[in-house]
C-alpha cells in the first residue's frame, strides 16, 4: 500500500493514480478515499491525477488513538502533497474533508495549490453558539457521540440509509449498494476516531481559515441537506471567502457526490478548467 509516516509516526494511506494537474480529494466523516470513487475514475479519465487518502483514524490509515483535530488533518494533508511534491493542485474536501481543506490552505498557505471546492462542508461552524444562532445546538453532536460508543453499526447505517443521502424523504429510492459502501468504509476505522472526529468537525470555526484563502474556491451544497444544513454553513463560506463562488443545488442532499455525481462531477470539470 502506498503510505507516508507523519512526523508523529502515523501512516497515511493514500491513492495517486494518473498524469496531469493534480486533484486531491479529502473525505467525509466517518468514511475513507473509496468514498471519491465516481470522482476518482471521472477525473483520471479526463486525463487529471488523482490523489486521496484516508484520514488518520480512518480506512487504512493509522488507527491512532490522538490527533483527531483539524490542525493534525491539515499537517497529514500537507504531509501527503509535501510527499507527492505536488504543484498548482486543485483540493476538493467533501463534509469535514471541507474543512481539513480549509484549514489546509489557511495553515500551510496557498503556493500547491491551484483553486479548492467544498462540497457540503461543515465550514464556517457547526454548532451553535451566541455568535452563531442558526447552528446546531451541541447536544445534537453529543447524541452522536454516544451512539458511535454505544452502538455505531447500527447508527452508522441509520445514516446512511436514511439522512445522508436523503433516502428518508418521500419519493426517494435507497440504494442498498451505496448503503452497505458507506456502512463497509465507516467501520473500517476506529471508533475513537470517529468519536473525537465528531468533536472536530462540529466545534471548529473556520472563520479565519476561509478569510486567509485567496485562491478561486467554488461552494457547493444541496438546499436539502440534513446532515450540514444550508442555510448556516455554504452561503456563509461563500460571503466569507475572498475569491467564493456559491452553487446552490435544490433538493439535493448531503452525499450529493455519490446519488449525483453526474451532476457534480460535470460542475467541477467546468470550474477547475475555467
Amino acid at each position: 500500500m502506498n503510505t507516508i509516516k507523519t512526523k508523529d509516526g502515523i501512516h497515511i494511506f493514500y491513492k495517486d493514480w494518473g498524469r496531469g494537474q493534480p486533484i486531491v480529494f479529502s473525505h467525509g466523516w466517518p468514511l475513507s478515499a473509496d468514498d471519491w470513487d465516481a470522482q476518482m475514475m471521472f477525473f483520471l479519465n479526463h486525463g487529471f491525477r488523482v490523489i486521496a487518502h484516508d484520514r488518520r483514524g480512518h480506512g487504512r490509515s493509522s488507527q491512532t488513538p490522538d490527533g483527531h483535530d483539524m490542525d493534525h488533518y491539515a499537517d497529514d494533508l500537507a504531509a501527503v502533497t509535501a510527499h507527492l511534491d505536488l504543484k498548482n493542485a486543485v483540493h476538493v474536501g467533501h463534509s469535514t474533508g471541507g474543512g481539513e481543506v480549509a484549514r489546509y490552505v489557511a495553515r500551510h498557505g496557498d503556493d500547491r495549490v491551484a483553486k479548492a471546492a467544498l462540497i457540503s462542508a461543515v465550514p464556517p461552524l457547526m454548532v451553535k453558539t451566541a455568535a452563531n444562532p442558526g447552528g446546531l445546538p451541541k447536544e445534537v453532536f453529543d447524541g452522536f457521540q454516544a451512539q458511535v460508543a454505544n452502538n455505531r453499526s447500527q447508527f452508522y447505517r441509520d445514516l446512511a440509509s436514511g439522512p445522508f443521502y436523503g433516502f428518508n424523504r418521500p419519493g426517494a429510492k435507497a440504494s442498498e449498494a451505496i448503503i452497505q459502501n458507506w456502512w463497509r468504509q465507516g467501520m473500517g476505522g476506529s471508533a475513537k476516531a470517529h468519536y473525537d472526529g465528531i468533536v472536530a468537525f462540529s466545534q471548529t470555526d473556520f472563520t479565519a481559515d476561509l478569510q486567509k484563502i485567496a485562491v478561486p474556491t467554488l461552494v457547493m451544497h444541496g438546499d436539502d441537506d440534513q446532515i450540514v444544513p444550508y442555510a448556516d454553513s455554504a452561503p456563509l463560506s461563500a460571503k466569507l471567502l475572498r475569491k467564493g463562488t456559491l452553487k446552490t443545488y435544490k433538493g439535493l442532499p448531503h452525499g450529493m457526490p455519490t446519488t449525483e455525481a453526474g451532476t457534480i462531477n460535470a460542475d467541477l470539470l467546468a470550474f477547475i478548467t475555467s
